[in-house]
């Protein structure tokens, strides 16, 4: 029996085939398309430099071109990456995954965060396309998800990431449960971060998120 003939499709679907390791080559992006292709990811999440190339090679409107933006820890300034965005949007990206400043959350700058949030909101609407807010939840207490979640909700945010996957805590059940309660249903929650086995992935599902993000997809979709 071929194993590739009974992969998982309808997790596929939901899940973001990501290549973002320090020294990701084009070559490894290409073969990331092709597996995309093949297997129906819901998108690729690729670095901002491999965007136009990634959307030359799917050319499928059913896969989306994902990047990131102020990767992996928001420390850019809010005009860089607004640039970025564009740059980003302008090469076929269809899906934005941004950074949140995680120092100014975690200094209780709620007014910096809101600017970052708000312009960013407004740059990829406009332009028709979908953003990912990240929040690195596994670095925020509970009142700094809450706010977070908050601002997201506040400016209509179509997903909130749980993790980079660049930080020792990556997405939990717990983690995707807490912020499923706070947020509103119409605002979907990306999981990311230490996704490695498809039991994982269905818990994070049950407990509430719609997208996964991870470099494991082949092996979540018993492929590999």
């Amino acid at each position: 029996m071929d194993i590739e003939l009974n992969f998982d499709k309808e997790l596929a679907q939901i899940i973001d085939h990501t290549i973002l390791r320090p020294g990701t080559t084009l070559k490894q992006v290409k073969t990331i398309c092709d597996q995309a292709i093949k297997y129906n990811f819901a998108a690729v999440c690729v670095p901002p430099c491999y965007v136009d190339e990634a959307f030359e090679w799917l050319k499928i409107p059913e896969i989306n071109v994902t990047t990131v933006i102020g990767f992996p820890m928001g420390f850019e300034t809010l005009p860089a990456k607004l640039a970025e965005t564009a740059n980003a949007i302008s090469n076929g990206c269809t899906e934005i995954d941004a950074c949140v400043n995680i120092g100014m959350m975690k200094e209780g700058r709620w007014d910096y965060i809101e600017s970052e949030i708000k312009d960013l909101t407004e740059l990829v609407q406009r332009k028709g396309r979908i953003l990912k807010i990240i929040i690195e939840a596994g670095l925020l207490d509970e009142a700094e998800i809450k706010k977070a979640c908050a601002l997201c909700a506040k400016y209509k945010v179509m997903y909130v990431k749980t993790s980079t996957g660049f930080v020792e805590q990556g997405a939990t059940p717990e983690m995707v449960a807490h912020m499923r309660e706070i947020l509103p249903k119409n605002i979907r929650i990306k999981a990311s971060g230490g996704i490695r086995t498809r039991e994982e992935a269905l818990a994070l599902i049950d407990a509430g998120a719609d997208r996964i993000g991870t470099s494991s997809s082949l092996a979540i979709i018993g492929v590999a």
